[in-house]
């Protein structure tokens, strides 16, 4: 009986169903029609472009310009008997730093001395072989022979000169040890460029050899900014460009100079490119060390730029209200950039010149979605 019964309530509920006619659920209205009221709340404008210059902010730090630095050495070994410069202390190019006295300079300004008597001992027997020779006195090959051992004096003449080159004599100290025949065992230590002392290893009475490096002076005038900037923005540096920089020390400065120079390899372990910017530096203001922030440009474009008021977010996506008539609004889903300020810059779905709401966007946005709820 009960199985008859559940089967006529079954037959019942499935005629009542047939008889239901089938609502289809459609997608939500993306036209909006405002009343009088709300269109006083809309501001609606023409979508204008705008130049935009995208910018990079890497960490940097002041460097010296490794191409206006000198470290100076001795060019003798000796020993220090005087110090002419200090720490900080601004010198000129050819400046005398420091004073040595050396035996070894000694011993080869005896050697050249000694090479030139040789040379003017050989020169006149050679030039007495010639008068022999043609008196026929002395046959061709004495004459031959004795301009050999000319040649071999002037080769070690040669080779004594250079070796006093070597130690730092100049021309004129060589023609005046020629002339003057006075052995002088005295080398100054020679400021190779203009600048400032920036370091200084070297004491009284101190033995130093060519190999020690007892100063460092460098041009501060112009130094290097250095940054390492990752990888995936390399293609925003480029040498030649200019850039700008922050230096927290000096907050109310902004630094300006030129990419010189971008590493062509990438450090494998922090996946960065190195860059170095040239800047100058005419009143010594940037200090080597000092940390900075470089700031690197894109090269400026037109964009199309619309205000963020005009921008309905819903479902992880980004909407516009288009004027379709002076009443009509239609929902438009558009691409943008990060927010310059309270700009957005549009990636797609609008063209130059179309007219959209940019103030009071939510409200229509609202009116909408009572609509589709009704």
């Amino acid at each position: 009986m009960k199985t008859l019964i559940n089967r006529a309530i079954m037959a019942s509920l499935l005629y009542w169903l047939a008889s239901v006619p089938f609502v289809a659920y459609a997608e939500s209205p993306k036209t909006v029609e405002a009343t009088d009221s709300l269109l006083k709340m809309l501001k609606v404008e023409a979508v204008g472009s705008k130049v935009l210059q995208d910018s990079l902010r890497v960490p940097a730090r002041i460097e010296l310009n490794q191409q206006r630095v000198a470290r100076i050495g001795a060019s003798v070994t000796g020993r220090v008997t005087e110090i002419n410069a200090v720490l900080g202390q601004k010198v000129k190019k050819g400046e005398r730093l420091a004073l040595l006295n050396s035996t070894e300079l000694g011993q080869a300004q005896s050697d050249y001395l000694k090479a030139i008597s040789q040379v003017n001992l050989r020169q006149l027997a050679v030039e007495r072989a010639r008068r022999l020779f043609q008196s026929d006195v002395i046959a061709e090959a004495e004459l031959l022979d004795r301009e050999g051992i000319l040649a071999e004096a002037e080769i070690d003449l040669r080779t004594a000169e250079d070796q006093l080159r070597v130690m730092g004599m100049s021309e004129a100290d060589l023609k005046q040890l020629a002339s003057q025949r006075r052995i002088h065992s005295f080398s100054p230590v020679i400021a190779g460029i203009a600048g400032t002392v920036i370091a200084r290893d070297i004491t009284l009475g101190q033995v130093v050899q060519p190999a020690d490096a007892l100063y460092t002076v460098a041009d501060l005038s112009q130094v290097w900014l250095s940054a390492e900037v990752p990888e995936l923005q390399a293609e925003w540096v480029h040498g030649g460009d200019q850039a700008d920089a922050e230096i927290p020390a000096l907050p109310d400065q902004t630094v300006h100079g030129r990419i010189i120079y971008v590493s062509d390899v990438v450090n494998p372990e922090t996946r960065t490119i190195t860059v170095r910017m040239e800047v100058a530096n005419p009143d010594r203001d940037l200090k080597p060390q000092m940390l900075a922030n470089l700031l690197i440009r894109k090269t400026a474009e037109k964009v199309l730029i619309i205000n963020d008021g005009a921008v309905v977010r819903e479902d992880d996506r980004d909407y516009v209200f288009i004027e379709k008539t002076p009443k009509t609004f239609e929902l438009r889903a558009v691409q943008l950039a990060e927010a310059e300020g309270h700009n957005r810059p549009v990636v797609s779905g609008l063209k130059p010149g179309e007219r959209i709401v940019v103030d009071g966007a939510f409200h229509l946005n609202n009116e909408r979605l009572r609509k589709e709820l009704e």
